[in-house]
């Protein structure tokens, strides 16, 4: 309980701000509608509806402003950078991202779900509304400014219908599409759709320019309505509202009349002004400007120096670009306009910041991927163009930041440690005093032994880089091969005595199976009872959990012994 405070404090204390202004946005919204006596002749026709849905209207304004946020790389990684000098917790959010995104979108959801359904109770009793007797309260009430514009009921006729009202004003039109793009975008974003049909996931999340063009202009119907201040001043409802047969015109100028006896003038009304504007106004602004600034990275020339098929449907690209300034573990998004113009994907940089190029390693998954790889394939002379927007700043970047690091790769997820181990090799090539790190456990994980074979020149490098310089401990790396047969273990056992591993070739023998992980935590711990551990993972959700629980359970209650911080790649 003691790391889970220390690591996700400043994350604890964003989402109580979060969901506190929630709460109180509703309250306070649903108060003034619910009580307010500009409200009072509303509710008669509407009741509470009016209060839940301008309730949820207030949270769908607030999380509406919060949602492009999360997905300005731009700013994220500005913002990154700027808390550098920040301790490890309040960079924590930053690296949650994603998950807050989604947070924001699934509460959108909610809320919008709340404010339609109560809308459709009130456009079903304005349309009621109309056909109580002329001599009721509701009736007077809905047959108030049939000539001008202070009416309090939309519905003028007794032919309209619940349908007509939503499919013939701003506000139910705007509302229709608001709502088919919302859930068009929530359902094309599950992890299925997103994993295996990308490209369905991609166009349709596109469809916030239309959600944000429909609440632009949704309230400018103002259908919404309440008694003008003037109206409530001369017409008070707890006098007037039980004697609404007797309410009079208002005169022109009635502060001549000298009749001192009280009157009830008829209730004047008047539409909210449109509110959401101003709520996601400044956002959108924000969010031009930082697509303006893709567009002009992506649009500078990317030469690809060289490119090289690996085992196991892997391709890694190496290009570059003017210009191009990058740390470990950031990513790139990459375009090939022969493929689609519209696509964006984003790829690992496998590359150091020591090198004069960049580069990513790209495995087979998917439509998109499969075309870049057979398209560089057929045509190793003329590779297609590529568009690269970015780096970006991920979690990994604090690698360097921890006495002891743990790596986890599951994978292709290995990719952001090749450039870290790539950087620790130039590190100790060029002597560079200034490394903080003490010792790397790295794990790679993966399903088949091709995968090995890319990455594995590059552990040879390290381990004879390491030995040569006299810190051949400095490196602890464990492979696990996770889907084998009794012929691979059968050749594994022959071989036993050999110095080198006949899977990888480096020195470090294979393990068959997935790692244990309690066993991993606790000789890392008992190893380094004094330390902070950074422990980082490329991988899928499931060892992400595993991996935080155990952070959890060997980290020490006291704060000066063994301590470790779960960081995760998300993007």
């Amino acid at each position: 309980m003691g790391n889970r405070i220390v690591n996700h404090w400043f994350s604890a204390v964003v989402l109580a701000a979060w969901l506190g202004l929630n709460i109180f946005l509703f309250v306070y919204f649903f108060m003034i509608f619910e009580k307010g006596k500009k409200y009072a002749y509303t509710r008669v026709l509407l009741g509470s509806a009016l209060a839940w849905a301008r309730g949820s209207a207030a949270c769908l304004n607030f999380n509406c402003l919060l949602i492009l946020l999360p997905v300005c790389r731009n700013l994220l990684s500005f913002l990154r950078g700027a808390c550098s000098c920040c301790r490890r917790s309040m960079r924590k959010p930053l690296d949650n991202n994603i998950s807050f995104h989604k947070l924001l979108g699934y509460t959108i959801a909610l809320m919008t779900a709340v404010h339609t359904i109560a809308h459709l109770f009130n456009i079903e009793w304005f349309c009621d509304a109309v056909h109580k007797p002329n001599n009721s309260l509701i009736g007077v009430l809905s047959s108030i400014g049939a000539q001008d514009d202070d009416w309090v009921n939309p519905v003028r006729s007794k032919e309209q219908t619940p349908p007509y009202l939503a499919f013939t004003t701003i506000a139910g039109v705007t509302g229709v599409v608001i709502t088919l793009a919302l859930i068009i975008m929530i359902t094309s974003s599950t992890e299925f759709i997103r994993r295996c049909y990308f490209e369905v996931f991609w166009y349709t999340h596109h469809l916030f320019i239309i959600f944000f063009a429909g609440l632009l202009i949704h309230g400018v119907g103002r259908i919404v309505r309440g008694q003008t201040e003037d109206s409530v001043n001369e017409h008070d409802f707890t006098l007037c509202s039980s004697d609404y047969g007797s309410w009079q015109p208002k005169p022109d100028d009635h502060d001549d009349d000298d009749d001192d006896n009280v009157k009830c003038f008829i209730p004047a009304f008047e539409g909210n002004e449109p509110m959401t504007w101003k709520w996601i106004l400044a956002p959108i602004i924000l969010y031009i400007f930082e697509r303006i600034v893709r567009f002009y990275r992506s649009i500078q020339r990317v030469v690809v120096i060289k490119a090289v098929s690996h085992p196991s449907k892997v391709l890694e690209i190496q290009m570059q670009k003017r210009g191009f300034r990058m740390e470990v573990g950031q990513y790139i998004f990459i375009n090939c306009p022969e493929i689609s113009t519209l696509e964006w994907h984003p790829f690992t940089l496998t590359s150091a910041p020591e090198e004069d190029f960049f580069s990513v390693h790209i495995r087979s998954a998917g439509d998109w991927t499969d075309k870049l790889i057979q398209n560089f394939q057929d045509r190793a002379d003329n590779p297609p163009r590529l568009e690269v927007d970015g780096p970006f700043g991920t979690a990994s970047e604090d690698v360097f930041q921890y006495e002891v690091s743990m790596l986890v790769g599951a994978g292709i997820g290995v990719t952001p440690f090749a450039s870290i181990l790539k950087s620790i090799w130039y590190k100790f090539q060029n002597a560079d005093q200034r490394l903080k790190t003490k010792k790397i456990h790295f794990y790679w994980i993966c399903r088949e032994t091709g995968a090995f074979a890319w990455f594995a020149d590059l552990l040879r490098s390290l381990e004879q880089e390491m030995i040569s310089s006299g810190k051949d401990g400095f490196l602890n790396y464990r492979l696990f091969l996770t889907n084998w047969d009794s012929s691979i273990a059968g050749h594994a056992i022959i071989n036993f005595d050999v110095a080198i591993d006949t899977v990888t070739g480096l020195r470090q023998k294979t393990s068959y199976g997935r790692p244990l992980w309690e066993n991993e935590f606790s000789a890392v711990a008992e190893a380094h009872p004094r330390s902070t551990v950074g422990v980082f993972l490329c991988g899928p959700q499931a060892l992400g959990k595993t991996l935080q629980q155990c952070c959890h359970q060997f980290s020490s209650m006291d704060p000066r012994k063994v301590q470790f911080y779960f960081n995760k790649e998300n993007f």
